[in-house]
């Protein structure tokens, strides 16, 4: 490997880099006036970024198309879930976040009576928000609610 002080060398050598201490700093100028190895003139064109000029907009595009597609689909998700949470009635099918699958017997307010164990007649109360989806009855969900007018 090298080290800092061979790299300083090399770029003082070359012209490219900064002088070395005790060494004088390259200012040679050619007869315009310009820096050494340069071209002045009219014709000289800036030196242009690689990916060009609207990179950085491009960038800041994408970035908020992003967001608002993220922002858009979770509000419609929140639709999509109190649509289904407030369609919930007596004799449906449900299985909670939890994992518990049960009939529903009573519906309040914010509250889910469900029928899980038939034998015992076992019957557990949830938090109407704790109901992750509606089941058929093969056990499979229940499709979901669409939010379109045009059915």
């Amino acid at each position: 490997m090298y080290d800092v002080e061979t790299c300083l060398l090399f770029f003082a050598k070359a012209g490219t880099g900064p002088a070395l201490p005790g060494e004088p700093a390259n200012t040679t100028t050619g007869a315009d006036g310009a820096p050494a190895g340069t071209t002045g003139g009219a014709g000289t064109a800036p030196a242009g970024n690689p990916f060009g000029g609207q990179f950085m907009l491009i960038i800041v595009v994408v970035l908020v198309a992003m967001i608002l597609f993220s922002v858009f689909g979770q509000r419609k998700e929140k639709k999509r879930r109190a649509a289904m949470l407030s369609a919930i009635s007596k004799h449906d099918k449900v299985q909670t976040i939890g994992g518990v699958v049960g009939s529903v017997v009573e519906v309040k307010s914010d509250q889910v009576v469900l029928k899980v164990d038939e034998s015992s007649n076992t019957r557990i109360t949830f938090a109407r928000s704790a109901v992750q989806q509606v089941l058929t009855d093969g056990g499979v969900p229940a499709e979901p609610v669409t939010l379109d007018n045009n059915t």
